[in-house]
């Protein structure tokens, strides 16, 4: 998958943050847009098909379902 541009917005994620959704918690109210689940930790990388925020898996593939 291609790299993010200086502009785009990346962001890392771990094991923690699992499963992924986007909008985050973190994303401001102004932002919001349908909540769409993404599979990063398969992939390793994917984007949000919303706002093309670019996320970041850092960490151990999850074991499980």
């Amino acid at each position: 998958m291609a790299g993010a541009t200086p502009t785009e917005a990346v962001v890392e994620v771990a094991e923690r943050d699992l499963p992924l959704h986007c909008p985050t918690p973190q994303t401001p109210v102004w932002s919001y847009h349908p909540r769409v689940f993404l599979d990063v930790a398969e992939a390793g990388e994917i984007r949000c098909p919303y706002c093309s925020t670019l996320y970041v898996y850092r960490g151990a593939k999850p074991k499980g379902h």
